[in-house]
């Protein structure tokens, strides 16, 4: 049999990169003809290849927390259906939570099994947030669910095509259980589209090299990723690391509830351990063991190597490990609509415990949130229903030797996007009033926090819908070697006759007639050293950017400036004490 080591350098890294073109052109395939703005704007999906055992050979993502779902999806059908189940022409559909792909509904994953001389050799997968899979609530995810089945329809791994047969009676279902067909049915079908050209350039890969080449390249692409993963681990400091944090609410107005990791860092392993955090909750903030996974995933690939191309050889060192039942990993019939506020912890934690040691790699706290809402009602003009769902953009913690980044997605959401103005006043029944950034001065620090951003949105008849859920509302993002606290996420209603409410982390299905305001403001990320050590040129610049006020360049940085002028006047003692 022909292996990684008979086969010449040039042709296997070829082959490799090839892999990866492969990925790539499923996932542009997917955006291009998709027919929601939360794909082809947003870019919330991920697409790529596994080989035919379920190790994941490439991937390509709009979101991060995405990282190792597509290879639980397929191993989930290979559970169901065994190797001799699977036929050319299928295509399975599933969006389990708590196995068969780990995050919520609105998440659906297609999965093609790829066949070249009549051998299953690999698999295509794509994972993508449909505007609507149904349930209670516009838009399907919900920030007051308290079971799965609240939350819309289930795809229990089954065949939405069977030998190149489509399932109708499937297809006639969702039709009538989601509120947005078109929009639904379009996702699905630019899904297929992505599948499809990951199956036929696989199969030219195939017939161009031979199959066995590439089945050796592939087993040569996960041991050089496990290599490389092996290599930067053993840069990284031995020993014990532990966090906690908490997950401040589910949507019922309890909580907070606690969760911890020890990281355990040895030559061999990198061993995340979540036990003792809390048990799964009431409210949709519970997360799979697959969204944990998948989260630990991204910070691992932050702390080893995160230009290194992602498979599953990458993360053979990984170890996760966690009490079944908690809100890291939920259980059937938990509520997990919202799972992102609890399954960012994953990546979170294992920061917050490294960062003290790895600063050169990991920054201070940041947003952690996703910031989701949805706003749906009625177009004003064509009086069609319309639905914005979206996440938003905060800051970012600063580090050793930098500011931290503004108005950046948390890092779940990765290479995502906010819809755009133009897009959103185009096509909903809105206005965006503001877009800017928060610059509240939180964060400071010899290196300040990045700055949130304030995205305001403005009803123009009545009738409409809010929904929201923002994270680190009350716990604000962590400091670092004396760097200070950001600030909080915060969702503020004004109402057209005055009326105003502040301070809002969760909220279901707020009404908003005409002229009501949603104002949605983002936490700045956490400071990096002490304050008074940053250079006066960089206060005074922060000043006369709108950054920091005056009184926040005195008693924060210990500066005197004439605002007349714009001139250094004078230090304060705590300033002057530092030499």
């Amino acid at each position: 049999m022909t292996t990684g080591s008979m086969i010449d350098p040039f042709t296997r890294e070829i082959v490799k990169d090839s892999l990866v073109a492969i990925g790539e052109e499923m996932f542009y395939s997917l955006a291009r003809t998709s027919m929601s703005p939360i794909i082809y704007e947003v870019l919330d999906f991920a697409s790529g290849l596994t080989d035919a055992k379920g190790q994941l050979l490439t991937q390509g993502n709009g979101v991060t927390g995405f990282i190792g779902m597509l290879t639980f999806m397929v191993k989930n059908t290979l559970d169901k259906f065994g190797p001799e189940g699977l036929h050319p022409g299928d295509v399975i559909i599933l969006n389990d939570p708590y196995g068969g792909g780990g995050s919520h509904l609105s998440d659906v994953g297609l999965v093609m099994p790829i066949f070249h001389e009549g051998e299953l050799v690999a698999f295509a997968a794509n994972k993508a947030h449909w505007t609507e899979v149904g349930g209670k609530d516009p838009g399907s995810w919900t920030t007051d669910s308290t079971e799965i089945y609240q939350e819309g329809l289930q795809f229990p791994t089954i065949k939405l095509f069977n030998k190149g047969e489509i399932n109708q009676a499937l297809i006639d279902l969702i039709e009538a259980n989601v509120r947005f067909p078109n929009l639904s049915l379009g996702d699905m079908w630019a899904q297929i589209a992505g599948l499809r050209t990951g199956e036929r350039r696989f199969g030219e890969l195939c017939s161009k090299y031979g199959k066995q080449t590439v089945q050796a390249s592939i087993d040569f692409l996960l041991d050089h990723g496990e290599q490389v993963s092996r290599q930067q681990l053993s840069l990284l400091p031995a020993g014990v690391y532990e966090a906690e944090d908490e997950v401040e609410d589910d949507g019922f107005g309890n909580g907070p509830f606690p969760v911890r990791v020890k990281v355990t860092i040895t030559a061999d392993e990198f061993i995340c351990d979540f036990r003792g955090s809390h048990p799964q909750v009431k409210g949709p903030m519970n997360a799979s063991y697959t969204a944990l996974v998948s989260s630990v995933r991204t910070i691992f690939l932050a702390v080893t190597n995160p230009s290194q191309d992602v498979n599953d050889g990458v993360f053979r060192p990984l170890r996760v490990i966690t009490d079944r039942k908690s809100i890291l990993s939920a259980e059937r019939p938990a509520a997990v609509s919202t799972y992102w506020e609890s399954m960012q912890f994953g990546a979170e934690l294992v920061w917050k415990a490294l960062a003290p040691v790895i600063p050169d790699r990991l920054n201070a706290g940041h947003l952690l949130s996703v910031c989701g809402i949805i706003l749906s009602g009625v177009h004003p003009v064509t009086q069609e229903p319309y639905l914005i769902v979206e996440p938003s953009v905060g800051g970012w913690g600063a580090g050793s030797d930098m500011d931290g980044l503004a108005g950046q997605f948390c890092i779940g959401d990765g290479e995502t996007y906010n819809v755009p103005v133009e897009v959103a006043e185009a096509r909903y029944g809105i206005r965006v009033d503001e877009y800017s950034l928060t610059a509240d001065g939180a964060g400071a620090g010899e290196f300040r926090g990045g700055s949130g951003v304030i995205r305001t949105y403005r009803t123009l008849s009545d009738g409409h819908s809010f929904s929201g859920t923002f994270g680190r509302h009350e716990i604000v993002p962590w400091g670092l070697n004396g760097g200070l606290a950001g600030s909080g996420n915060v969702i503020e209603i004004r109402k057209a006759d005055g009326r105003q409410v502040q301070q809002l982390g969760i909220c279901a299905r707020v009404p908003l007639d005409q002229g009501d305001v949603v104002r949605l403001i983002t936490a700045t990320g956490g400071g990096y050293g002490n304050p008074l050590l940053r250079p006066a040129d960089k206060v005074l610049a922060d000043w006369k950017d709108g950054y920091i006020s005056l009184e926040q360049a005195r008693d924060l940085y210990g500066l005197v400036i004439d605002p007349a002028t714009g001139h250094l006047e004078q230090i304060t003692a705590a300033r002057a004490a530092l030499g």
